[in-house]
């Protein structure tokens, strides 16, 4: 039987809410209550227990997005429950002496690695049974590791930044097996003297999202007053500690952690915001510079006169927003042009893999699209395969959900090459990055009127740069230029698009 896990109410006055963290991924089985996410209003962090035992199906509510009161998170198939503590039973090996690894646990399908992105703790602290330990990251999702069983952290193996292999060993607990009531007493109890001290409880752990925050500010959590359940440290307490005068006397013990940055005077430092980056934006930043370090790009300019494809677009927007409901943009010919340009030079529309060149017989176009929270590429999949209409309506409605930070994982995986829109911001030209692993990326420019030579006359004529990067290791110049011109005799003669020409 399948189980819905709703969004619950979330306070007066508050109707949405961001999912902040997912503790729990689909397949894993989870107790009665046992906490399975995390959210995040302006005013509060509520997490969401399992409404009864079973096995997590499917997460419908991904970590980043805005979701509503009542809204879907997750199903949950009942019957299959079990204690927390088997949900990661890749997490904890005996060592003998009394000592634990802590392990890295299963990652999802097809994921075979993680890079370490923070350790919540540090050797030598002491950590309760299901306390958060550190935080991994794959190319798909955010892993929180907890202790598998109470002690003090005796060795970190896998130190921030590496990558480690799935079930590869991430620490040590020492003295694993003692009682789990003084483990987290020494953060919760300074915390607030009077609250309850069976700190063990998984219940009671800080929101990592607070841990995380006071990690990145150099605060010690007994300088934190939690206002959680039963003392727990949420976020908006740390900013509070973060805002006051007090904690400042706590800094210098984290300074040495930013040591690589330059000095700056302490008038400057005053005026200075340090804000954490977004998973979102540490993914781009990642994949942008690994597209750097592993292809061989290089770029190739040329310009189109638009001319045509802005007549054609007057003389038919109306009539065309009338039949199919959508407006008519550049977009949808500029796809198309690529759409023909790639059936002439495949190796563009192509990936290495290895030793191979895997050849794609379809076209799923990725579209760039500026968002509040960073760049994202939604992917029209057989793009090849659709009407002008069809594209414009797949494109309006992707940019759409982009916006509002709709859009899966999924959306946003397979592409085979990628349209990038620089113009509607304003730039005049610049050489896109590829989007691994496609080997080529389409750049569009701002139109602007320019002279130009027509029939031995000087005519002002609306212009665009266009701008091709690609892999060269496996697009050679012939081919560059070859797409470019296509696109180029596409766009200033679109008939050519009508006659597959």
């Amino acid at each position: 039987m399948s189980i819905e896990v709703r969004v619950p109410t979330l306070g007066e006055s508050v109707t949405e809410a961001t999912v902040a963290t997912w503790f729990k991924k689909p397949g894993d089985k989870v107790a009665a209550d046992e906490m399975l996410c995390e959210l995040e209003t302006d005013k509060v962090t509520v997490e969401v227990p399992a409404p009864s035992a079973g096995t997590l199906g499917e997460i419908v509510a991904a970590e980043g997005e805005t979701v509503g009161v009542d809204a879907l998170l997750a199903t949950l198939n009942e019957g299959a429950g079990a204690a927390p503590a088997p949900a990661q039973p890749a997490a904890e090996e005996k060592t003998g002496g009394g000592n634990v690894d802590v392990m890295v646990p299963t990652l999802g399908e097809s994921v075979t690695e993680a890079t370490v992105a923070t350790w919540f703790k540090k050797v030598g602290d002491t950590v309760a049974q299901d306390e958060m330990l550190c935080e991994l990251e794959t190319d798909k999702v955010s892993v929180e590791v907890p202790a598998p069983a109470s002690g003090t952290l005796t060795q970190i193996v896998a130190a921030e930044g590496s990558t480690v292999q799935a079930n590869g060993k991430l620490a040590v607990i020492g003295g694993a097996g003692a009682a789990t009531t003084p483990a987290p007493a020494a953060s919760a109890a300074p915390a607030a003297a009077a609250e309850a001290p069976v700190a063990s409880d998984r219940d009671v752990a800080n929101a990592p999202s607070a841990e995380k925050l006071m990690a990145e500010k150099g605060l010690d959590p007994a300088s934190v007053r939690g206002t959680g359940r039963d003392g727990r440290i949420m976020k908006e307490d740390v900013m509070r500690a973060a805002a006051a005068p007090a904690p400042v006397a706590t800094a210098p013990a984290s300074a040495p952690a930013a040591a690589p940055r330059a000095p700056v005077a302490a008038e400057d430092a005053e005026r200075e915001e340090r804000v954490k980056m977004t998973r979102l934006r540490q993914t781009i930043a990642r994949r942008l510079k690994d597209a750097q370090n592993t292809a061989a790009i290089l770029t190739t300019y040329n310009e189109v006169d638009m001319t045509e494809v802005m007549a054609l677009r007057n003389q038919y927007k109306d009539e065309f927003e009338k039949k199919h409901g959508v407006r008519l943009g550049f977009m949808s010919f500029f796809t198309k042009a690529c759409v023909h340009a790639l059936k002439e030079v495949p190796e563009v529309n192509a990936e290495i893999d290895g030793t191979d060149i895997v050849y794609k017989n379809y076209v799923h176009m990725g579209i760039a699209a500026g968002t509040p929270q960073g760049l994202v590429v939604p992917v029209i999949r057989d793009a090849d395969q659709m009407s002008f209409a069809g594209l414009e309506k797949a494109i309006a409605e992707k940019g759409r959900r982009a916006r509002d930070g709709k859009l899966s994982m999924a959306e946003m995986q397979g592409g085979t090459f990628t349209i990038s829109n620089g113009g509607v911001y304003g730039s005049l030209m610049s050489s896109p990055i590829l989007n691994p692993p496609q080997s080529g990326i389409l750049g569009m420019h701002k139109i602007q009127e320019r002279p130009m030579v027509v029939n031995g006359q000087i005519v002002i004529r609306p212009m665009m740069y266009l701008a091709l990067s690609y892999d060269h290791r496996i697009v050679d110049g012939k081919g560059a230029v070859t797409f470019l011109v296509r696109v180029k005799d596409a766009l200033e003669d679109p008939r050519r698009l009508l006659m597959d020409l």
